[in-house]
């Protein structure tokens, strides 16, 4: 089942981002259980989730980002997409995408962005497949 995310979800979403760049499990400090309560209670960040009998097994996030260009119309940044090892080349993050192209169509967005560290030929074309390009926009990052 393709989702969005409830509170309750919290540790579930953990364990599959233990996976993500190799992340240990946080720690459920304050701090950490306010930054998830402003993610679910803040309208334009979308956490999208496949589960199955065994939990949450995919994920990514959607984020609604407001826009004075392209007629005020906004757009939407994807990021931390995740499969558990056991459960890819089934298509779930390919419908998880989906869903968040869902949402960004509901909210008027004029476009959906997504980067991606990986220089895995298999991960970039899996991203072409679920109609993204590399060639329209060149992306600069500047880590703190």
């Amino acid at each position: 089942m393709i989702r969005e995310i409830v509170k309750n979800d919290l540790d579930g979403l953990l364990r599959l981002y233990r996976q993500l760049h190799d992340n240990s499990m946080p720690e459920k400090t304050a701090e950490l259980l306010e930054i998830w309560d402003d993610m679910i209670q803040d309208k334009n960040h979308h956490v999208i989730v496949a589960e199955e009998k065994e939990g949450i097994v995919s994920s990514c996030v959607c984020i609604i980002i407001p826009n004075l260009t392209h007629n005020q119309r906004p757009y939407a940044f994807i990021e931390n997409v995740i499969t558990n090892e056991k459960f890819r080349k089934r298509g779930l993050a390919t419908q998880c995408l989906n869903f968040a192209k869902e949402i960004a169509i509901k909210e008027n967005c004029y476009k959906i962005m997504l980067l991606t560290g990986s220089k895995k030929e298999s991960t970039l074309d899996f991203y072409r497949k679920a109609g993204y390009n590399c060639k329209d926009k060149t992306a600069f990052i500047q880590w703190i």
